[in-house]
């Protein structure tokens, strides 16, 4: 990792000498992010400590999404590369690999939050990666994202990461004591959640709601349902007169809306920001507004208002 600093610090005196002075040199980010979630919780912790760059946009797929040369590069020379883990970012994970091969310190985070494992569907017991939805399981991210920024990323002040990271957890505590507190108003009968994939297990887990069903019975967007699929599901949202199907606001809701039709019953399509953070302007720009803004749509379509 020295001799990486050494090279860059060289290159960039070449340039100065070379008169390049008035194209100033940008700064190298010194941590990379995957997911635009982790990314908002990295800058977080760090604030104006570290340049943090987020490799997936907002509105995107963590499934499917890729990156440029430029960025891959990037993760090559970066000081710490966060990424979510368990098989999430499934377009990327070999450019992790290839920074790892590389030698930079990587962090998966996903592994090491004590992770649910898929309890039906195509995935079942493989590790479910959606661990943000439980705002518990965040706060250990935040722990152990701080512990290895200022173990690896120089410069940093540990004293300032440290205290930045407290009171951001902190938050999520609040929030996760609020939202504990609004869930726990939904009636008994209605507890019960119908997404496009399994992507709300940690969320149903820690609030005490049942996932009844998935339009895709997959932990990844990339699947598709079958017909056998289809009709296991209306059969669940018949049983169990579920109110709402919640879709991805990254997908389209028409495979949700084409079963509402089909099976001939009236569901609701709402949309969640599950796996991604909206645009800066969004409803969903950071990891606490997506969370309450996805509380509230769940809230008020099970409670029906």
């Amino acid at each position: 990792m020295r001799t990486r600093r050494l090279l860059a610090a060289l290159v960039a005196a070449a340039v100065l000498l070379a008169g390049g002075a008035a194209c100033t040199s940008p700064t190298r980010t010194r941590i990379v992010v995957t997911t635009n979630i982790l990314g908002d919780v990295v800058a977080e912790i760090v604030g104006d400590q570290a340049e943090v760059s987020v490799l997936m946009k907002p509105n995107a797929d963590p499934h499917s999404f890729a990156i440029s040369a430029r960025e891959a590069h990037a993760m090559q020379t970066a000081d710490l590369v966060v990424y979510n883990g368990l098989g999430l970012e499934e377009g990327v994970l070999h450019q992790v690999e290839a920074a790892k091969a590389e030698g930079v310190p990587t962090v998966e985070v996903g592994a090491k939050i004590d992770p649910m494992e898929y309890r039906d569907g195509d995935a079942a017991g493989l590790p479910d990666p959606h661990f943000w939805t439980d705002p518990a399981r965040v706060v250990t991210a935040v722990r152990l994202l701080t512990d290895e920024i200022v173990r690896h990323v120089d410069g940093v002040d540990g004293g300032v990461v440290r205290r930045r990271a407290e009171s951001y957890a902190n938050e999520v505590r609040e929030l996760d004591a609020r939202l504990a507190e609004r869930f726990a108003g939904i009636p008994a009968e209605r507890r019960v959640l119908v997404t496009n994939h399994h992507v709300f297990g940690y969320l149903a887990d820690r609030y005490d709601l049942t996932v009844v069903g998935a339009i895709i019975p997959s932990g990844t967007t990339l699947a598709s349902p079958s017909a056998s699929d289809l009709a296991s599901l209306v059969t669940a949202i018949e049983t169990h007169r579920v109110p709402a199907v919640f879709a991805d606001t990254a997908q389209p809701a028409r495979l949700a809306e084409v079963l509402a039709a089909e099976a001939g019953i009236t569901v609701r399509v709402v949309g969640l920001y599950s796996e991604s953070l909206s645009d800066a302007d969004g409803e969903a720009a950071s990891y606490l507004a997506m969370m309450r803004f996805n509380a509230e749509a769940i809230i008020g379509a099970l409670s029906g208002t």
